[in-house]
């Protein structure tokens, strides 16, 4: 994005000091804890999806990287789409018992909500 996104500036009182750099505040990311110490919680929903199935993984403390790598694998092994955003993993259909045995045989504490 270029220097002067005035979009991001919305709110700022205008400097006349030459020498002014406008600084974000940046949000920091949690650590992503290690496996053992992740508790995820399997369950199943219907809210909002016309009627489908998706199976929803909650509970994971870390990086948007990381969850969106955990999301990847669980989707390459039960051979279907999904998303990783906002804190859980969306993975299409019901995939309950699969998704957590996958994560228990990775190392997480997971267990099945529904």
């Amino acid at each position: 994005m270029a220097d002067n996104d005035w979009k991001k500036r919305l709110g700022v009182v205008y400097s006349t000091d030459p020498d002014f750099r406008y600084e974000e505040d940046k949000e920091d990311e949690p650590e992503t804890l290690a496996p053992a110490s992740q508790k995820l919680v399997v369950s199943l929903d219907r809210r909002n999806r016309g009627g489908k199935q998706v199976t929803l993984v909650k509970g994971f403390v870390g990086k948007a990287e990381d969850l969106e790598e955990l999301g990847r694998t669980l989707k390459i092994k039960c051979g279907v789409g999904g998303s990783a955003k906002d804190g859980e993993i969306t993975i299409q259909g019901d995939f309950r018992d699969k998704v957590t045995d996958l994560l228990s045989r990775m190392g997480y504490k997971a267990k099945r909500g529904n």
